[in-house]
Parts: C-alpha cells; structure tokens; sequence
C-alpha cells in the first residue's frame, strides 16, 4: 500500500519544485521506486515515459499522487479513462488540488465528479465531431472535397493502361513512365477495371 508521486512539467526550463514539495508532504517518498517524473513532456502526448513507469509500478492497495489533476493530462476523456482503469486494478488516485476527485477517501463523491468529467468529455467529442462534419460539409459546398490530389490524370492513366495492354514493359518501367510507385500504378490499375 505505498503511496506513489508521478510529476510532469511541459518545457525543459520549468521546475518540479513546487509539484516535489507538494508530494513530499503528502507522503511520497523521494526515491525512483515512489516517484515519477516527465520533464520537457506535454500532457497531450499518449506516451509519456515516466507515467508509463509510474502506473507500470503501480500495485492493488497503491495510491496515486499528483499535485494537480492536468498533470496527468489534458484530455477529459483520457484522464476518465485512466481513473476508471486504476479503480479496476484496486489502486486509488489523490490529486492534491482537487480533493473532490480523490478516490482513496470518498469514492462516492470521486465517482460522481467522474461521471461528470465523462459526461463533459463525451459532449466535447461530439461538438469536435459537429464542427468537423459542418467544416467538411461547408468545403465540399465550395468544390474542396480533401483528401490528397490525384497523382494521375486522366491521360497519364490512360497511357498507363496502355503500356499495361500492351505487355512490352514491367509495371516498374511504366510506373517510372508515368511518375509514380509500382504500387500506385496496380491501384490506378484496379480502378480503372
């Protein structure tokens, strides 16, 4: 039942000083089996090497300790997620300045404020999704359909297809012929069929 620290500062020039002391007082020893840090490493990135070690080293009856939840990370959805899987493994989270969603005491009231960060996540997703599809819908309207430029034209494929008629020369020296991959001429191919 140990109480372990994870830390995190975005940039190389700031200082876990403040999130240290902070952990030391509420009980995290000051060893590499207790505490964790990501120095230089943003929130929003998926893998973060001291976090990675940290929850690796987290064992059932374990308490996590952060001094501030976005420590953990940015995204709602993803710190609901990261709650709900260390509840299923038996270890609790403290976050020191949000007692609300400490789940080593009063799990209750943690759960609640989860269900309620999830909520707020899920709605977040779905007005990226809106805004993405109302984007999306607004470019077609003006002739963007997105996605990458065809690398052939309508020449260039009928030229292939041609010289693939024909049989005189490998697919490499049609595909060098009309500038593109082997590959890339067989799907041109394929559609043209």
């Amino acid at each position: 039942m140990a109480l372990v620290g994870y830390m995190r500062v975005s940039t190389a020039e700031q200082s876990t000083d403040g999130q240290r002391y902070a952990l030391r007082e509420a009980g995290v020893k000051e060893d590499s089996q207790h505490l964790f840090i990501d120095h230089g490493v943003s929130g929003a990135k998926a893998r973060r090497p001291g976090l990675d070690k940290c929850l690796e080293s987290l064992r059932q009856g374990d308490t996590l300790v952060v001094a501030k939840l976005d420590r953990l990370g940015r995204s709602l959805g993803n710190l609901v997620q990261l709650f709900q899987e260390l509840a299923e493994r038996g270890v609790g989270v403290r976050v020191l300045d949000n007692p609300m969603l400490s789940t080593d005491g009063n799990s209750a009231q943690a759960k609640l404020m989860l269900g309620i960060y999830g909520a707020f996540a899920e709605y977040e997703r779905d007005l990226l999704r809106e805004r993405t599809n109302v984007g999306l819908a607004a470019a077609r309207a003006r002739g963007r359909n997105g996605g990458r430029p065809p690398l052939l034209d309508s020449p260039k494929i009928a030229r292939a297809k041609e010289l693939h008629a024909a049989g005189v020369l490998s697919p490499k020296e049609i595909a060098d012929a009309v500038g593109v991959s082997v590959a890339t001429l067989y799907r041109y191919l394929a559609k043209a069929s």
